[in-house]
């Protein structure tokens, strides 16, 4: 195969969100008949059940109204909309930065993702990725022609940490490692990394000079009145060796905006306004003026957001407990739930094409995540309570239907 064809090939697109038309079905042959229900989609956010930050149509249409002087920003966003994300983002994790030399706007936290692997990784690099964790992080870095060192989380084994291997970590370190790429909270497990845990990963980066870019999208829904830590806020976190991800998407309900923030060090930032010149020039400029709702919502906007995703996480875990052979660990942060299904006899691929064939309820397949989860599927469950209760339901029939 050329080499060119060989590495597209390893991105792949027929699970990501929205492109579920692209499951091919002639390879499954389905038994019993359709199960009705209200069609859900788990592989991401429903806007309509969740609707955005009121005011945000407003001010893309303000935008829209400066015309040239909006639409055309710098390659790294208004420097006036990136002064108020420095404030905003100061306050949020309690850290600082120069809103000139510190901080980029870009098209959504995936496209900051991309500019931040493309602007550390080079062939050969190891990289280590946590797993599970998002499915483009392995992709990019093999994209980049990095090596990945895959360091093991046992998300299932604990309720006070996440349960990152921290000596796995620091013989990854050992071994050549120099960047370390992980979410918090973890997508797509829901678990948040402890303060122990934090701060362990900040003293080995500190000790082998280790950049880690750490993906903080789903920060501010937090469950169960959890603390959370920011990696970027640690004391020995060295400014130059660390780009935080955040961004206004599922949480907030802004996703169709593309709206991303990379913020840190002041080299990194550098390559990936250069990176994203030749990508897309900018983050949409109309889209940006949207940043002004984004941390200004009315009061107890987001309090109201958060108990209405923990009410549906308590009764969706509730039916995965219930139902024999699952288990799943309660999200505590962002709209996810991993859970472990009981042993089929047909592949997880073949088990999410039924399912959304029999069942018309779309999840996105454990090995997205990592190669080893084989029997876990990936819901996100910020939907119509329920509906999604629904679809919870009939995905357990269907599990029922082709159990081992």
């Amino acid at each position: 195969m050329d080499p060119i064809d060989q590495k597209f090939l390893k991105l792949g697109a027929e699970f990501a969100p929205g492109q579920e038309v692209r499951q091919g079905t002639d390879d499954i042959e389905i038994n019993g008949e359709k199960i009705s229900g209200t069609f859900v989609d788990f592989s991401h956010g429903d806007v309509d059940a969740f609707p955005p930050i009121p005011g945000a149509i407003d001010h893309f249409n303000e935008g829209v109204e400066l015309g040239a002087e909006q639409a055309y920003t710098e390659y790294r966003g208004s420097i006036d909309i990136r002064e108020s994300l420095a404030k905003k983002l100061t306050r949020f994790t309690g850290t600082t930065m120069d809103a000139d030399k510190n901080l980029i706007v870009t098209p959504g936290t995936q496209g900051a993702l991309f500019l931040a692997v493309g602007s550390t990784v080079s062939r050969g690099d190891q990289v280590a990725i946590v797993e599970p964790d998002y499915f483009a992080n392995r992709k990019l870095v093999e994209f980049f022609d990095g090596e990945i060192v895959p360091i093991q989380m046992d998300y299932d084994q604990t309720e006070t940490k996440a349960g990152i291997n921290i000596t796995q970590l620091e013989e990854a370190f050992m071994s050549g490692v120099k960047l370390f790429l992980f979410s918090n909270p973890n997508n797509p497990a829901g678990v948040i990394y402890s303060k122990g845990e934090i701060q362990a990963i900040a003293n080995l980066a500190e000790k082998y000079d280790v950049t880690v870019i750490a993906d903080e999208l789903y920060a501010r829904q937090v469950f169960d009145g959890r603390s959370y830590t920011h990696y970027c806020a640690q004391e020995n976190v060295h400014p130059e060796h660390v780009i935080t991800i955040i961004g206004p998407s599922k949480t907030e309900s802004l996703s169709g905006y593309r709206l991303g923030v990379a913020f840190g060090s002041t080299t990194i930032i550098d390559r990936m306004e250069k990176l994203q010149a030749i990508v897309s020039l900018r983050a949409g400029g109309y889209s940006q003026a949207v940043l002004q709702s984004w941390f200004d919502e009315p009061v107890d906007w987001m309090k109201t957001r958060i108990s209405q995703h923990q009410a549906i996480r308590d009764d969706l875990v509730a039916l995965f407990k219930a139902a024999d052979g699952f288990d799943v660990r309660p999200t505590e942060a962002g709209s996810y739930l991993f859970p472990k299904m009981p042993p089929l006899r047909i592949s997880i691929q073949e088990f999410v094409k039924v399912l959304r064939l029999q069942a018309s309820v779309i999840v996105t397949p454990g090995t997205e995540f990592g190669p080893q989860f084989t029997n876990s599927i990936r819901l996100n469950f910020s939907q119509d309570h329920e509906a999604a209760v629904d679809a919870v339901k009939r995905i357990i029939q269907v599990a029922e239907e082709y159990r081992a």
